[in-house]
């Protein structure tokens, strides 16, 4: 192996244990940023699920760890590494990683700015990692009784999710493509408590069961035509969004329509605005049509 590489691997696994001081569970990358240590089942044929059970290393995040005898273990098991992961939803902190792309051609930044106008957060300080292609990471801590999955796009163009059974590449790692690091000034932080709105969005929507008719409003479906109803200017299409948005993911989206445009015209807004609204709700929540 190149001197490099080895300098790689040495500064990876220093970064490694430097990140598990901090309770975060590591395991080694490679330079294509996956991990670098292949499944032990990947020649057998209709291999059981194994999530580590086994024994051996080459079982991705559940590999990871924060006993830095272990890691140095998993790093001498992969001397190509030149990176490391952390992984996600794993107790102290439970993290969520906010993937800001730059690749889709569309500004993640700016649709997470919009998302937190429409749904009335702030991203708080937190740690921010940035990306060789201009990207960026950001940690946020979520509550150990909720599992966030992981998804790409769904919560906007560009905006990938990093949670239960997913992993970030940690900073300091270095790829095909770069090296990751931190933003000046955040290294020192805490991954700081996602917001509940942004919560919110990140967790699947309830189910709902199917009917062959929609289901009635009832008092949940009046309670947020009000609050469309109690509006000032500034509000109306934030409150608006709002609305539409929770009676998509409670199954009643589509019976609260014309009462929540007949509720928007009432504040002040054109149809036309007041359904533009209720469609890119509908979109953002899953639905079509």
């Amino acid at each position: 192996m190149a001197t490099t590489d080895r300098q790689a691997t040495t500064l990876a696994l220093a970064h490694a244990l430097s990140a598990a001081e901090r309770g975060l569970a590591v395991i080694p990358l490679s330079r294509t940023k996956l991990p670098a240590l292949r499944s032990p089942h990947r020649d057998t044929p209709d291999p059981v699920p194994c999530h580590g059970e086994c024994g051996r290393y080459g079982h991705g995040v559940y590999d990871a760890s924060t006993d830095p005898d272990r890691i140095r273990e998993l790093f001498a098991a992969a001397p190509w590494a030149t990176g490391y992961g952390i992984a996600c939803g794993l107790p102290p902190h439970y993290l969520i990683g906010v993937d800001l792309d730059t690749k889709t051609g569309t500004d993640a930044s700016a649709a997470l700015r919009e998302l937190a106008l429409r749904h009335l957060f702030t991203i708080p300080d937190t740690v921010v990692v940035l990306t060789p292609s201009g990207g960026r990471h950001l940690w946020l801590s979520g509550p150990p009784d909720v599992v966030v999955p992981n998804s790409a796009g769904r919560l906007a163009p560009g905006i990938d999710i990093r949670g239960a059974g997913g992993y970030l590449v940690g900073p300091g790692s270095r790829t095909d493509h770069g090296v990751y690091s931190t933003v000046p000034g955040t290294a020192h932080l805490a991954p700081a408590a996602c917001p509940p709105s942004l919560l919110r969005l990140l967790l699947p929507p309830p189910r709902v069961p199917q009917s062959p008719v929609p289901p009635a409003a009832g008092d949940h479906g009046k309670g947020l035509v009000q609050f469309v109803l109690a509006a000032h200017e500034g509000q109306r299409n934030t409150r608006l969004f709002w609305a539409a948005c929770r009676a998509y993911e409670d199954g009643i989206g589509p019976a609260l329509v014309e009462p929540l445009v007949e509720a928007a015209l009432n504040t002040g807004l054109t149809e036309r605005e007041a359904r533009a609204t209720i469609s890119s709700a509908a979109r953002l929540t899953g639905h079509r049509g």
